[in-house]
């Protein structure tokens, strides 16, 4: 996976500010990580399962993550972000 562009949800960007400050800012830094390589092993990207399919995932940390969908053209969009249970 080649990381172009990154787009960001209006929900993604609300669930983004209410988070501590501390796991916003390990959120920029494993975007960081995630835009160099997306497959860095800290970041246990993978693709959902189930009903989700189309979603994948990227760790913050051992509780929080962020769901992301490849558009058609390969930009990104980061949809949401939280606690792991967030998409359900």
């Amino acid at each position: 996976m080649k990381v172009e562009t990154i787009y960001y949800s209006k929900d993604f960007v609300k669930q983004l500010r209410k988070l501590p400050k501390a796991i916003q800012e390990k959120a920029i830094a494993k975007e960081k990580i995630f835009k160099v390589n997306p497959m860095h092993n800290s970041l246990r990207l993978h693709q959902l399962k189930g009903d989700l399919i189309d979603l994948w995932s990227i760790s913050i940390d051992m509780k929080y993550r962020i769901i992301f969908n490849r558009q058609l053209n390969g930009d990104l969009l980061f949809i949401s972000i939280g606690k792991h249970d967030i998409v359900y």
